[in-house]
């Protein structure tokens, strides 16, 4: 097969490889053997075999005591860089940097992934916020404010979906007004929870759209009781600042309270 053939000859056993790993990223948690065969279409003996090298590469892990198969820091790596060379992660940093002189309020930034709000990018303030988030955490749907705003400016067949399967699992996430839930945080172009995820903590998140207006990320600020809640609403205000400055600075367009 010459250059100029429409499909070049490649090592079939790489794209194996990489569709395992795919359906490994594609798992909203931990999977099984046979979940991951499955999904890759091949037989449990072929699955486990690429396993093994994706795991001796540092690539995937298996969980002691459960034999489940995850995602190892190698791949995490890799997807960071590869998210690290959009300019809207720039322009985020930049923009995140900003608000952080202004206010010392530890910030994170979050993107919608396979496996729901994932954690990006993370900057600690000062004081510190003592949490277990880091980079890589998934945060919830329906209990923290950047889930919050995925589900009411996500895409609305995706988040109905994941919604409807949290209220399968909870009580407490049955009992929300998703559609108030839609409404407010669509108003006020911000999402808020107190102590919803983690007791203590004061949580706003705002949006990042593209020029199609679709919301590409979240900045979301983080305050312990050790700040004061009297600048909490001069904070809001220069994180949604920051977010429509960053939104349109890209070229995106930002959405008119509804």
């Amino acid at each position: 097969m010459d250059a100029s053939s429409p499909k070049r000859r490649g090592i079939q056993s790489v794209e194996i490889g990489l569709g395992v790993l795919s359906a490994l990223a594609a798992s909203r948690g931990p999977a099984s053997l046979s979940t991951v065969a499955q999904a890759s279409g091949l037989s449990a003996s072929q699955a486990h075999r690429y396993l093994a090298s994706l795991i001796a590469a540092g690539m995937a892990k298996q969980l002691p005591g459960t034999g489940l198969y995850d995602l190892d820091s190698g791949a995490i790596r890799i997807g960071l860089a590869g998210l690290a060379r959009l300019d809207v992660f720039a322009g985020a940093d930049a923009a995140v940097a900003d608000f952080m002189r202004q206010t010392g309020r530890t910030c994170l930034v979050a993107v919608w992934g396979d496996a729901g709000a994932t954690v990006v990018r993370w900057f600690p303030g000062n004081p510190a916020v003592v949490t277990s988030l880091a980079v890589g955490s998934i945060l919830p749907l329906l209990h923290s404010a950047t889930g919050h705003l995925f589900y009411a400016f996500g895409d609305r067949h995706v988040m109905d979906a994941r919604a409807r399967e949290d209220l399968r699992g909870s009580r407490a996430a049955a009992a929300l007004d998703l559609d108030a839930l839609k409404a407010r945080v669509r108003r006020d172009m911000i999402g808020r929870v107190d102590g919803d995820l983690i007791p203590g903590l004061r949580v706003v998140s705002a949006p990042v759209f593209d020029l199609q207006g679709r919301m590409v990320l979240a900045i979301t600020s983080i305050a312990s009781p050790a700040i004061d809640r009297e600048g909490d609403v001069e904070a809001e205000a220069a994180l949604i600042a920051a977010c429509r400055d960053l939104t349109l600075s890209l070229g995106g367009r930002w959405p008119a309270p509804t």
